[in-house]
């Protein structure tokens, strides 16, 4: 099953802080909802081990995400896969693009593609859609405290 999400948050700080945020691997890992491990590999790899509640379904995640199409400080492309074991997997790439805003702030917009297969799907697009907009609008609220926190 395929799935698309997109958005944007004005977040409080300048976009080169925005930039550096988001490549720090710590960072992410506080800001990721279920995130119990995430290690950056190398400059433009990480390794993570996430778990989520999707409806009755509770799985543990062990991925890995690419960095591509660097621009920095305004954004970048991120690939990545993960196996939930026998709640199935997960697998997609998200768009980041950042841009300057008022009063020294900047603005993060998001474009994400994504795939579900295995007992996942069986739960229906709508609660995936619906747990994927709340994670993301959680991500984005622990990153948003995240960037103004310095």
């Amino acid at each position: 099953m395929a799935m698309t999400m997109n958005g944007e948050a004005t977040l409080p700080a300048a976009k080169r802080v925005v930039w550096e945020k988001l490549n720090d691997a710590d960072v992410l890992k506080a800001c990721i909802p279920g995130c119990e491990q995430l290690t950056k590999d190398d400059d433009t790899h990480f390794s993570a081990v996430v778990k989520v509640k999707l409806g009755p379904v509770k799985a543990t995640f062990k991925g890995k995400v690419e960095l591509q199409d660097l621009d920095p400080p305004n954004g970048y492309r991120i690939v990545g896969e993960g196996e939930g074991g026998i709640a199935g997997f997960a697998k997609g790439g998200a768009k980041v693009m950042l841009s300057d805003a008022d009063g020294g702030q900047t603005l993060l917009r998001y474009e994400v593609e994504a795939q579900v297969g295995g007992k996942l799907m069986q739960l229906g697009a709508r609660l995936i859609d619906s747990v994927s907009k709340k994670l993301a609008d959680e991500f984005f609220a622990n990153f948003a405290k995240a960037v103004s926190e310095g």
